[in-house]
């Protein structure tokens, strides 16, 4: 756990100010009375400067974000320090932003709901940091929002799901199965002992140099690999499926990224281009690593769905798996799982794309969530922290391991 330190205490004072102007620059009486409890979203976890405005009955009345992608992928990575920088220039207008488009004033809030665990330290420092401000200045309650909770909730803002149901959460930072429970009550059923699949995949985007094909230039890494894979044949390259014989839950990746670096180096060598270049095999390379992450990932989640079911934790006829974060935006992985859960006969259930790369709203509508339970409203900030490591949930991943499920094989023919 780390406190606000140093770091964010010197954007402290220059966030007291800039909250000041901020709250000044509201002019206008809105027009419309709300008569539904506002809640106020605030993201910068990672590279996204989020703000997102939801009422208790689920309608989006403003949402803003301020993308990094263009500027992390000229630096071939984010770098914690320009994240930070870039979080400081934007939140303000971000949130401006988000208010405004339904003249909302920031008096007519019912709260404040910022990601403050897990993410980049230097990130969650900063949306904490202005957050505690204008919750200072407003003398609205505060609610602290798990990254991963939000993401496993929004599913509940676009469908009508009751608890308890699976959820896979798959992103550049994280990869998880749990068991949702209730609105704060989790199993923690996997999770990744090494690198997160969207990480993974980012890195042999980068390997691939495919920032310097003028098609995928623009694109995240992930995103990249997935468009790039439709060119190629997955069968050109025998890898396998990483950590088949370990009946658990948990995910590996990085064996996956040595592997393909090997097959990238060996191909340079037979092309004889120097490193940089782009191969004629990167098609190919993009569509089998893309497939062996996609049976990895479905191989765990049909062994969660066996598991739950057979501790009686999840509905025997109508299971719900839940798959959000931003991988799932990859529509091949998403594919792979539907053979899972029609062998498995659960409903599988994805938010729109845009609603599972980081965003506000998913942290608005956690906020929702969270102010109707009544849980975790704070009404005295004092000793909040950021975490930039922080688990999802009670972790039962032993028990899954020792219960040691066979899964059944499935033809991944997507």
């Amino acid at each position: 756990m780390l406190i606000l330190n140093k770091t964010a205490g010197v954007f402290s004072k220059l966030s007291k100010r800039k909250v000041y102007e901020f709250l000044r620059s509201f002019n206008f009486h809105s027009g419309t009375q709300f008569l539904h409890k506002l809640v106020l979203g605030i993201e910068t976890s990672c590279d996204d400067t989020a703000a997102a405005v939801v009422d208790e009955t689920g309608n989006v009345l403003g949402e803003a974000i301020h993308s990094q992608t263009e500027v992390h992928l000229k630096t071939g990575g984010i770098i914690p320090p320009v994240a930070q920088q870039l979080h400081r220039e934007n939140i303000q207008r971000i949130v401006q932003e988000a208010l405004s488009v339904n003249r909302i004033s920031p008096s007519e809030l019912s709260a404040i709901a910022t990601t403050v665990k897990p993410g980049l330290a230097l990130s969650l420092g900063v949306g904490l940091s202005f957050s505690l401000q204008l919750v200072d200045q407003l003398k609205k309650p505060f609610i602290p929002i798990h990254h991963m909770e939000a993401h496993a909730l929004t599913i509940r803002l676009t469908n009508k799901v009751e608890f308890p149901f699976l959820v896979l959460l798959i992103s550049g930072g994280h990869c998880l199965l749990a068991l949702a429970r209730g609105v704060s009550d989790f199993l923690l059923l996997g999770k990744s002992l090494d690198k997160a699949p969207g990480d993974m995949l980012d890195k042999v985007a980068r390997r691939l140099s495919l920032v310097k094909h003028p098609e995928y230039s623009t694109m995240s890494g992930g995103k990249a690999i997935e468009h790039l894979a439709k060119k190629g044949n997955r069968f050109h390259f025998d890898i396998k499926v990483p950590m088949e014989h370990a009946k658990n839950c948990d995910f590996s990746f990085s064996g996956l990224q040595h592997i393909i670096d090997r097959i990238i180096m060996q191909k340079e060598k037979e092309e004889g281009i120097e490193k940089g270049q782009i191969l004629s095999s990167a098609a190919d390379i993009a569509a089998a690593v893309q497939h062996t992450t996609a049976c990895h990932i479905a191989e765990r989640t049909h062994r969660a769905i066996l598991f739950c079911r057979q501790r009686d934790l999840l509905s025997q006829s109508n299971a719900v798996l839940v798959v959000s974060g931003g991988v799932a935006s990859n529509f091949y992985i998403r594919r792979a799982l539907e053979i899972v859960t029609n062998a498995t006969q659960c409903t599988l259930l994805c938010p729109p794309p845009r609603l599972c790369t980081d965003n506000g709203i998913m942290i608005a509508w956690n906020g929702i969530e969270r102010l109707r339970a009544g849980l975790g409203v704070l009404h005295n900030t004092e000793g909040i922290r950021y975490e930039p490591k922080c688990p999802l949930g009670v972790d039962i991943s032993k028990e899954v391991g020792e219960a040691a499920i066979r899964v059944p094989w499935l033809k991944m023919k997507v």
